[in-house]
């Protein structure tokens, strides 16, 4: 037996085509990425000039701005990449903003009132015990909430939209209305901040090893295509994809270390360490923030869950025909008990990431978070009608949407106007994913 070598396949293009959807078709650019980066770019450009011509000077497009929002888009994507699934398998879940509340409310209580007394205060273990405990209690919850959808028979949409009163009085209860704070110190981090970063010499280490990340990822997809004989994209259009998203990633590093820390925090840095620098000369890049490099792993590894393993596919396989999907061995309710369970786990990781950055647990942490959420997932191509989602447009919605909000609260938007313009993008994104629809049909 002799081995065979398959000759790569050139992918399929038009040459009747004009010159950008030739570009298009070779790089293989998803034409909704496309429009997602369109609209961020008109967002951050229009409120930044709005800024400079009526505020007194553009602050949108500014390291510090650009730094803080993609620590508030943190908590919002990390739930926004389980309401693909959710979303993918024509069900809802209107509960993600209360359980993340309820969960954070209960971890105020837990780190607080509770372990300092067998831990001690300030005990290393406080922070691990509590981000476990969150993360667990939120999968418990939707887990809960699972069985009743895929067991009991219960609408999605009903279950929970209960279980959004139900946990939301619960997180007013747990603690009587009373907001706890300040969390522990070691807790606080993982929301970001000053010290919450890795700074500039591990914002590099993180940027090379996700350079390192897409050439291999480009690498062994061209070779997977060969080996199963698909078509696959030519030379020159893989090293556009590669020096397009190579570049992205060193322009986000170069951001992150562009903002400094406040003075005060250098006096206090400088003060700590006996050092005789004066504040005003010494620059100390913050870099990544914990939550973000969080929402990043988040993100990969619910990328490699849908599509590269049994689970994701038979998500899809659901989202497409529920029906069908049964009918060839697929157990529709044991995928959706988990799926539930995994939403109420990543509620809980963004309760971490809410309430260490906002360095307390209150009643309203999460308040309106699941219209974000569902909204994140929908801007970013998940089609309400099952079968189409991906995890990196969800994120990219989530970072639409908090930028649609931080650019409103920098102008002086009042919050009912954001509340409505929230609507109106949810309803226009729903919108344009029929007319999406219906042109691929």
């Amino acid at each position: 037996m002799t081995d065979t070598i398959s000759t790569p396949k050139p992918s399929v293009t038009d040459s009747g085509a004009g010159p950008i959807t030739r570009f298009l078709r070779a790089t293989e650019i998803d034409t909704r990425l496309l429009g997602m980066f369109a609209a961020l770019a008109l967002i951050w450009t229009g409120f930044h000039i709005y800024g400079a011509l009526f505020n007194g000077g553009g602050a949108f497009l500014t390291p510090r701005n650009l730094w803080n929002l993609s620590v508030q888009t943190s908590s919002i994507g990390i739930m926004a990449t389980g309401m693909v699934l959710v979303i993918v398998t024509r069900n809802i879940d209107l509960s993600v903003g209360a359980v993340l509340g309820v969960t954070g409310m209960t971890m105020g209580i837990l780190q607080v009132t509770i372990l300092p007394q067998y831990l001690g205060l300030g005990s290393p273990l406080i922070w691990i015990i509590t981000a476990i405990f969150g993360i667990v209690m939120g999968g418990c919850i939707g887990t809960f909430h699972g069985w009743l959808i895929a067991y009991r028979k219960i609408p999605a949409f009903i279950v929970t939209l209960g279980g959004l009163l139900v946990w939301r009085g619960a997180a007013f209860v747990a603690n009587n209305g009373k907001t706890i704070s300040p969390v522990d110190s070691t807790f606080q981090l993982l929301g970001g901040g000053p010290y919450g970063s890795v700074g500039a010499t591990g914002s590099w280490v993180v940027g090379m090893l996700a350079i390192i990340g897409i050439i291999l990822a480009l690498y062994y997809g061209r070779q997977n295509r060969i080996h199963h004989e698909f078509a696959v994209r030519p030379m020159w259009a893989e090293v556009v994809v590669g020096a397009l998203s190579c570049g992205m990633v060193i322009g986000a590093v170069l951001l992150v270390n562009a903002y400094p820390w406040p003075s005060g925090i250098v006096k206090q840095y400088i003060a700590a360490n006996n050092l005789t620098v004066d504040p005003d000369t010494l620059f100390i890049s913050h870099g990544f923030a914990i939550p973000v490099l969080i929402l990043m792993g988040v993100g990969i590894l619910m990328t490699l869950l849908v599509t590269r393993t049994r689970f994701g596919r038979y998500v899809f396989a659901i989202g497409g025909n529920p029906e069908a999907a049964a009918l060839a061995g697929i157990n529709v309710r044991w995928m959706t008990l988990r799926i539930f369970t995994l939403m109420g786990m990543l509620a809980g990781l963004s309760a971490v990431v809410a309430s260490a950055r906002l360095n307390s647990a209150t009643n309203a942490l999460g308040l309106l978070d699941e219209l974000y959420v569902i909204a994140a997932a929908v801007i970013g191509g998940t089609s309400l009608a099952g079968g189409l989602g991906t995890i990196y447009g969800a994120i990219l919605g989530a970072l639409v949407m908090q930028s649609l909000q931080s650019g409103m609260v920098l102008i002086g938007t009042p919050t009912a106007v954001q509340q409505m313009v929230v609507g109106s993008v949810l309803v226009l994104a729903v919108y344009l994913d029929n007319l999406y629809r219906s042109k691929v049909k």
